[in-house]
C-alpha cells in the first residue's frame, strides 16, 4: 500500500486538506496513545505525517491490530457520529503529526461541505465491508490463509512489482491475523525460501502468486 494513499477509496487529498483546515495540528512522539478503547471523547484526527496502529486488546494485554494508517488517512469519526464510547485504541508507531478537530469543528465542516459528508458515508460503508471481510477470514481461513490474504490486501503495484510499503514486523502481521508471532515467522520464512516473497529492510515484495494452501 502506498503510504501516502488511503487503504480504502474514500476522501481525496483535497478533501482531507480542507477538513484539516478546520482543526489544529498537533505532534506526538512514538508510542503515544491518541485514543483509548472505551473512552468517551469528541475528536476527529487526520494524519499529516507518521503512522498509527488501530487496535483492540483484552485485560491480559493480548492485542489485535485492525489497521495501520499513514499520511492522508483519518480516524475517530465513528464516535463523533454515534456518540458512543471509542470502539478501538490508537497508538503512534513513530513520531506523528495530526490535525485534530473537535466535535463542533467536525460538524461545522460537514455542514459547510455537504459533499464531504456524503463521501464520508461512502467511506464508512467501505470500512464496514472491510471489517466484514476480516471477520470472514478469521472464521473460514487457517493461519496461512489469513497471512496470505493479508499480504495480498496490503500490497500495491510499485515499479511493476507488488510491494507492501509499510514496514511490518512479524509481530505486526501476527496481531493482524490473530495468530502467534512464532507461527507467522515460520510461514514467512517458508514463503521466502519458496521464492514467493522477498523481504528487505522490512519491505515485503510479493514475487509471484501465493499458494492457495500451505
Amino acid at each position: 500500500m502506498d503510504p501516502d494513499a488511503s487503504l480504502f477509496p474514500e476522501l481525496t487529498p483535497d478533501d482531507l486538506a480542507l477538513i484539516s483546515g478546520y482543526g489544529n495540528s498537533r505532534s506526538f512522539p512514538k508510542s503515544a496513545v491518541l485514543i483509548n478503547e472505551g473512552d468517551r471523547s469528541d475528536s476527529f484526527f487526520v494524519i499529516q505525517s507518521g503512522r498509527v496502529k488501530i487496535y483492540v486488546s483484552d485485560d491480559e494485554g493480548r492485542e489485535v491490530i485492525l489497521n495501520i494508517q499513514g499520511p492522508g488517512e483519518y480516524f475517530g469519526e465513528i464516535a463523533l457520529i454515534d456518540q458512543a464510547p471509542r470502539s478501538a485504541s490508537v497508538m503512534t508507531l513513530e513520531a506523528a503529526k495530526v490535525s485534530v478537530l473537535s466535535k463542533p469543528d467536525f460538524e461545522r465542516c460537514l455542514a459547510e461541505n455537504p459533499r464531504i459528508a456524503v463521501e464520508l458515508i461512502r467511506s464508512l460503508a467501505q470500512r464496514v465491508r472491510a471489517l466484514t471481510d476480516s471477520v470472514k477470514d478469521l472464521a473460514l481461513l487457517d493461519v496461512y490463509g489469513r497471512v496470505a490474504r493479508t499480504l495480498v490486501k496490503l500490497a500495491s503495484e510499485n515499479g511493476g512489482e507488488l510491494k507492501i510499503a509499510q514496514r511490518l514486523t512479524h509481530d505486526d502481521i501476527a496481531k493482524m491475523v490473530g495468530a502467534s508471532r512464532e507461527m507467522v515467522s515460520r510461514i514467512m520464512r517458508d514463503l521466502v525460501k519458496g521464492g514467493y516473497i522477498q523481504v528487505e529492510n522490512k519491505i515485503i515484495t510479493i514475487s509471484g502468486k501465493l499458494p492457495a494452501a500451505w
